[in-house]
This record gives structure tokens, C-alpha cells and sequence, in this order.
């Protein structure tokens, strides 16, 4: 059994788009782990950690390879810090092993990570990716272990002390790893980066591989857990992750896939044939206490409420209660005991209970959370948020959550401005982008634009027209910078796909609007 969503009504260039969005449905189906970019942080990890895994020399080539002219690794500015310890630290492990290879290049590589970092240590506070306050200081005392006494062609770093940046206080980590060492279990969100804990990693108490042999669905915990390779699932998990020799941040991220893509899809009425065996999925992979991305990771209310969404949108709707655990009673929080608060979780959360308006409580909530995010607009009318690098991303989830949702005064006054604000942005070429012009971002911002309510706005529709062009000179490519938030920055390829398809759909003068399941 399938269930069909969308428009009836398709075109021939409906037909070819309907065509992507049935590719996309498969892909999903054919690689239930999911597909996104490799992690120079993960990678690195691997290579220190697992150098018995196969495929460790195409993976210490490919952190070789990625070296920017400037030494560093990663993303622009702060996202840089990151990766680069990871790549530095483990081309050092390579160098102090005295593995076979071109040691001259893994020296000058090493040296040139090193000065890199002397200076982005020590350049502020880093931005807000998962686990940072850990890695950070656990990365930085690697390298200094190492700079004690430097491998071969590295002398002139001996005895070098690396600072640690402003914000950071390595008291967290000291933390974590004291109760891993009284034999205590560490909170489950915290599985996702064990590898911070070094040696105490291996086998910690309270902490288990799932299923699929995962340990908090990265690489670098499950090798820091199994620490030499045993035979079990989690080494066969490390080997499939790891077959091509780069690995991604996050595996398996089942759950999180599917429902972002579907949501977004079905958001714009792009007609889905979506398989019964995938729904039933979905829908068993919210318990009581919501869904998690994948395997191994805690369950929270970003996934829980996006996964909600889709499912009504597909017809199959679940009990909106499950939600009820993360209401902090002013925003909802992405996992209980959250360090700050995500603009993007709450406005999934809207956008979730708003499938569900007659439910008890449902209409007051949306009004509250509502409120949380109008009062959460940037001054220039954005929204910026921790999950993601690119404040198009979040300004798109928020406009078009207020503008299903929130028909109020001051929520239809924060549409406006942030409508307002992707006008102003939008680059000579037409399309928008934090660093520049991405396809990612550009559908992002056609999205929310056409999502907007502005009909007859000649300057929304100049805009469109401009930004749309721009898409299709990109052709549906989810090629491009890695924009969204891990360990690292990383790119999940088929949500970016989804979004590039929905807007492009969005641009068909034939489809009719919003899937109506």
C-alpha cells in the first residue's frame, strides 16, 4: 500500500519534477541510513582512533587533499577551528606512529594546521555546534600532548602550548570523564560525541551500541567505544560506514531524512507516491517520548515535531501530546536540560500542532510559541538559529510557520519584515547566501518568499523571478558548501535535494499550491 499526497494535476514539466520527488522517495528507501557529506572532523577522528579499520590510507590521503591554502580545514571563520584540530591531531598520531607514507607532506601538513590554529584559538569564542565545549578542550590537549615531544619535522613547535578560546572552560570535560571513570553512565545526548573521553571511552559504562551497531550514530564514539576491532556490530557498522574512506558526522539519520524531506515536499504540493512500509516506519519511530534523528541518539522535539508534521500532511497523523514533554511553558526546548533554545525547533513545533487544531490546549500554545518567535526576530527582520550556519534557513522555517499558523497582528508584522529582509539580501545574480550565493540557501529563501502571502507584490514577484532563474542555471544540484550543524558543518544531501525540488515546483505556473493529502 502507497499513499499519494499532492496535486492531481501535473504537466510535463510537473511530470519530470514528479519524476525527482519519486527518485528521492526511492533513495530513501534503498539507503535507510541516509546520505550526507563526509566530516573532516569524523574522518580524523577515525584516523587516529581506528588506523586497523579498512580504508584508513584513502582516508588520511583525503584529509591531505582538503587543506586549505591557509592551512585549515573546514568551513569559513570560526567553523574552521573544529575540523582543523581533528585533521591536525590525527596527522600527528599518523607522524608519531611512524606509518608508512609521505611523511614529508604529513609533516608540512601538520606544521601548516598548527599555525593555523596558534592564531584561530585564540580568535574568540567558537560558534555554537553540538558538543564544541567538549571537543574543543579535548582536541587542544591532545595536540599539546603531542607538541611535548613533536614527531619528526616538527621540532620548532616543541614544548608549544595552544590557547584555549575565551568562552571555553575545559571543566565540563573533566566533568564527563570523571563520571565515566566511577563507572557512571553520561547522559544519552552525550553518546553522540564519546570519543571526547579518550581512553575512558572504550566500553563505558551505560553506554551500548543500538541495533545497527552505532554508537551515538557517529563513527568517532563507536571506534572510541570498541577501541581495537573486535568482531560484533559495531565494528561491522565502522566498516560499512567506512568503506569509502571518508565518513559523515552523523549515521544513521533515518528518521531525521525522511521526515525533513517529506515535510518539505508535501509543504509545497509536490505529489508523492510515498510506500506504506515507509510511512509505518515513520510512524513506529515515534514512541512516547517522541522520535530521534536515528539509532543511538536521544529522541527530541525538533525530529518529534517534523516527523508529526509530515505525517499528517501525509494523512497518517499521531497523537500531538508527545510533544507535551519539551513545552518549557514559554518555548519548547529541542531535548530537556538544553543549553539555550532553537527558533527552528519551535517553529517545527507550530508547524506540527497546527495540523492539529482542534486538539485540547493546541490553540493557546501556537499563540505562545508564536510569541517566543516573533520576539526572537532579528532587528533587520532574520531569524538565526544553532542548527543551522545560514540564517535563510531559519528565517524560512519561521515565515512560513507564522504564516500557516499565526494569523495575529504582530505574528503578520514579523512576516512582513522578514520578507522584507530576503528582498534587501538578495544578490545581483538573484540568488542569496550567507558567504554567497548557494542553491541550499536560494531555495530556502524562494520557499519562504512564495510562502509569504503577498500576492500582487511586484517586488516579491521581481525576486522570484530572479531567484528562480538562478535555480535552474543550478539544475537541482545539491552540491555546495556544507551549511548545516554537527560536530563539523555537513550537508544532508537529500533534504538540500528536497528543497531545491519544492522550490523549483513552487515556480510551476500549474501546480496548485500545497500538498492536500
Amino acid at each position: 500500500m502507497s499513499l499519494t499526497a499532492g496535486p492531481a494535476r501535473v504537466t510535463h514539466l510537473g511530470d519530470a519534477r514528479a519524476g525527482q520527488a519519486r527518485d528521492l522517495v526511492e533513495a530513501m528507501v534503498d539507503n535507510p541510513a541516509g546520505e550526507t557529506s563526509a566530516s573532516v572532523y569524523e574522518t580524523g577522528r577515525l584516523v587516529g582512533l581506528a588506523p586497523w579499520l579498512p580504508g584508513h590510507d584513502v582516508r588520511v590521503s583525503w584529509l591531505l587533499d582538503r587543506q586549505r591554502a591557509d592551512g585549515g580545514w573546514g568551513g569559513p571563520g570560526g567553523y574552521a577551528l573544529v575540523p582543523t584540530l581533528s585533521a591536525t591531531e590525527a596527522l600527528l598520531t599518523v607522524l608519531r606512529r611512524g606509518e608508512q607514507g609521505p611523511a614529508a607532506a604529513l609533516a608540512r601538513a601538520a606544521h601548516q594546521g598548527l599555525a593555523f590554529l596558534a592564531g584561530a584559538l585564540d580568535a574568540g569564542t567558537p560558534p555554537d555546534l553540538p558538543a564544541t565545549d567538549l571537543i574543543v578542550p579535548a582536541l587542544r590537549e591532545a595536540v599539546d600532548r603531542h607538541l611535548a615531544q613533536p614527531p619528526a619535522g616538527l621540532a620548532d613547535w616543541a614544548g608549544v602550548r595552544l590557547p584555549l578560546p575565551a568562552g571555553l572552560d575545559p571543566g565540563r570535560l573533566t566533568r564527563v570523564r570523571g563520571l565515566l571513570a566511577a563507572g557512571r553512565p553520561v547522559p544519552e545526548k552525550l553518546a553522540h560525541a564519546l570519543e571526547v573521553a579518550g581512553d575512558r571511552a572504550r566500553r563505558a559504562a551505560g553506554v551500548r551500541p543500538a541495533e545497527a551497531g552505532a554508537v551515538g550514530a557517529s563513527p568517532a564514539a563507536t571506534a572510541a567505544w570498541l577501541g581495537r576491532p573486535d568482531p560484533g556490530p559495531a565494528l561491522d557498522y565502522l566498516r560499512a560506514v567506512g568503506r569509502r574512506g571518508p565518513v559523515p558526522c552523523a549515521s544513521p539519520i533515518t528518521v531525521f531524512e525522511r521526515a525533513w524531506v517529506l515535510g518539505i515536499l508535501t509543504r509545497a504540493g509536490v505529489p508523492l507516491t510515498v510506500p506504506g512500509s515507509l510511512v509505518a516506519e515513520l510512524r513506529a519511530a515515534v514512541g512516547v517520548s517522541g522520535a530521534a534523528t536515528g539509532p543511538g541518539l536521544p529522541a527530541d522535539a525538533d525530529t518529534t515535531s517534523v516527523t508529526l508534521y509530515a505525517l499528517a500532511r501525509l494523512g497518517r497523523p499521531l497523537d500531538v501530546s508527545r510533544l507535551d514533554a519539551y513545552d518549557t511553558g514559554r518555548h519548547f526546548c529541542t531535548w530537556p536540560g538544553e543549553d539555550g533554545a532553537s527558533v527552528t525547533t519551535n517553529a517545527h513545533v507550530l508547524d506540527a500542532l497546527g495540523q492539529h487544531p482542534a486538539h485540547p490546549g493546541v490553540a493557546a500554545t501556537v499563540d505562545r510559541v508564536a510569541g517566543w518567535l516573533v520576539e526572537r526576530q532579528e532587528p533587520d527582520g532574520r531569524w538565526s538559529d544553532r542548527w543551522h550556519a545560514s540564517a535563510y534557513y531559519a528565517t524560512y522555517c519561521v515565515l512560513l510557520a507564522l504564516a500557516d499558523h499565526a494569523p495575529c497582528v504582530a505574528a503578520r508584522a514579523a512576516v512582513e519584515r522578514g520578507a522584507g529582509w530576503l528582498l534587501d539580501t538578495q544578490r545581483a545574480d538573484g540568488s542569496w547566501g550567507r558567504w554567497g550565493g548557494t542553491a541550499e540557501e536560494t531555495a530556502y529563501a524562494v520557499l519562504a518568499l512564495a510562502g509569504a502571502g503577498r500576492p500582487g507584490d511586484t517586488r516579491v514577484a521581481a525576486a522570484l523571478v530572479r531567484g528562480r532563474r538562478r535555480l535552474s542555471e543550478w539544475d537541482g544540484r545539491a552540491d555546495g558548501p556544507a551549511l548545516w550543524h554537527d560536530k563539523d558543518l555537513y550537508r544532508p544531501t537529500l533534504i538540500v535535494r528536497a528543497a531545491l525540488l519544492a522550490a523549483s515546483w513552487s515556480a510551476d505556473p500549474t501546480s496548485t499550491g500545497r500538498a492536500t493529502p
